[in-house]
Protein backbone atom coordinates (compact mmCIF):
# COMPACT_ATOMS: atom_id res chain seq x y z
CA UNK A 1 0.00 0.00 0.00
CA UNK A 2 1.58 3.57 -0.77
CA UNK A 3 1.19 6.13 1.70
CA UNK A 4 -0.44 9.19 1.27
CA UNK A 5 1.72 12.60 1.74
CA UNK A 6 -0.40 15.21 3.59
CA UNK A 7 1.19 18.92 2.72
CA UNK A 8 1.01 21.04 6.00
CA UNK A 9 -0.98 24.17 4.89
CA UNK A 10 0.21 27.94 4.86
CA UNK A 11 -0.83 28.21 8.95
CA UNK A 12 1.00 24.96 9.90
CA UNK A 13 4.13 25.99 7.96
CA UNK A 14 4.60 29.17 10.06
CA UNK A 15 4.01 27.17 13.37
CA UNK A 16 6.56 25.13 13.06
CA UNK A 17 9.18 27.80 12.60
CA UNK A 18 7.85 30.33 14.95
CA UNK A 19 7.29 28.61 18.55
CA UNK A 20 5.33 31.10 19.70
CA UNK A 21 2.79 29.31 21.14
CA UNK A 22 1.38 26.08 21.36
CA UNK A 23 -1.23 25.07 19.38
CA UNK A 24 -2.91 22.72 22.00
CA UNK A 25 -4.73 25.74 24.41
CA UNK A 26 -6.27 27.55 21.18
CA UNK A 27 -9.72 27.92 20.50
CA UNK A 28 -11.41 28.66 17.17
CA UNK A 29 -14.68 30.62 16.79
CA UNK A 30 -16.75 29.77 14.17
CA UNK A 31 -20.34 29.15 13.77
CA UNK A 32 -21.20 27.15 16.43
CA UNK A 33 -23.09 28.38 19.42
CA UNK A 34 -21.39 30.33 22.33
CA UNK A 35 -21.56 27.50 24.63
CA UNK A 36 -19.77 25.00 22.84
CA UNK A 37 -16.69 27.76 22.97
CA UNK A 38 -17.10 28.59 26.78
CA UNK A 39 -17.40 24.42 27.19
CA UNK A 40 -14.19 24.22 25.23
CA UNK A 41 -12.00 26.71 27.33
CA UNK A 42 -13.48 25.14 30.29
CA UNK A 43 -12.30 22.17 29.50
CA UNK A 44 -8.56 23.42 28.74
CA UNK A 45 -8.72 24.85 32.27
CA UNK A 46 -9.75 21.28 33.85
CA UNK A 47 -7.20 19.99 32.04
CA UNK A 48 -4.85 22.58 33.61
CA UNK A 49 -4.01 24.88 31.11
CA UNK A 50 -2.98 27.95 32.55
CA UNK A 51 -4.12 30.28 29.47
CA UNK A 52 -6.36 29.89 26.65
CA UNK A 53 -6.56 31.85 23.10
CA UNK A 54 -9.92 32.44 21.57
CA UNK A 55 -9.22 33.52 17.92
CA UNK A 56 -12.47 34.34 15.65
CA UNK A 57 -12.17 36.68 12.09
CA UNK A 58 -14.77 38.69 10.58
CA UNK A 59 -18.52 37.82 11.48
CA UNK A 60 -16.93 35.39 14.49
CA UNK A 61 -15.15 38.35 16.75
CA UNK A 62 -18.58 38.66 18.68
CA UNK A 63 -18.77 35.43 19.04
CA UNK A 64 -15.37 35.33 20.35
CA UNK A 65 -16.35 38.13 22.68
CA UNK A 66 -19.15 36.80 23.95
CA UNK A 67 -17.55 33.37 24.78
CA UNK A 68 -14.80 35.05 26.96
CA UNK A 69 -17.42 37.48 28.54
CA UNK A 70 -19.57 34.49 29.68
CA UNK A 71 -16.28 32.41 30.64
CA UNK A 72 -15.73 35.61 32.58
CA UNK A 73 -18.77 35.91 34.47
CA UNK A 74 -20.40 33.02 35.17
CA UNK A 75 -17.66 30.15 35.10
CA UNK A 76 -14.32 31.09 36.10
CA UNK A 77 -14.89 34.06 38.51
CA UNK A 78 -10.84 34.40 38.51
CA UNK A 79 -10.62 34.73 35.13
CA UNK A 80 -7.89 37.01 33.62
CA UNK A 81 -7.51 39.41 30.62
CA UNK A 82 -3.92 39.11 29.36
CA UNK A 83 -3.66 40.12 25.83
CA UNK A 84 -6.13 41.16 22.95
CA UNK A 85 -4.48 41.20 19.60
CA UNK A 86 -6.82 42.18 16.68
CA UNK A 87 -5.76 42.55 13.18
CA UNK A 88 -6.88 42.56 9.22
CA UNK A 89 -5.92 39.57 7.40
CA UNK A 90 -6.20 39.80 2.97
CA UNK A 91 -8.33 37.28 2.01
CA UNK A 92 -8.48 36.15 -2.57
CA UNK A 93 -12.16 35.95 -2.84
CA UNK A 94 -13.84 33.23 -5.30
CA UNK A 95 -14.58 35.96 -7.96
CA UNK A 96 -10.78 36.45 -7.71
CA UNK A 97 -11.00 39.75 -5.66
CA UNK A 98 -9.20 40.62 -2.69
CA UNK A 99 -11.13 41.08 0.48
CA UNK A 100 -9.94 42.34 4.29
CA UNK A 101 -11.12 40.19 7.01
CA UNK A 102 -10.53 41.50 10.77
CA UNK A 103 -9.37 39.04 13.04
CA UNK A 104 -9.19 38.74 17.31
CA UNK A 105 -6.89 36.89 19.50
CA UNK A 106 -7.80 36.72 22.92
CA UNK A 107 -5.94 35.48 25.65
CA UNK A 108 -6.99 34.63 28.95
CA UNK A 109 -5.23 33.15 32.29
CA UNK A 110 -6.66 31.98 35.61
CA UNK A 111 -5.64 34.16 38.05
CA UNK A 112 -2.79 32.54 40.52
CA UNK A 113 -3.42 32.35 44.15
CA UNK A 114 -0.74 33.42 46.52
Amino acid sequence: MAQKQVKPEKGEAAAKGAPKESAENVVLIGKKPVMNYVIACLTFFNAGEREVVVKARGRAISRAVDTVELLRRAFVKDLELKNIEIGTEEMARPEGQRSNVSTIEITVAKAEFK
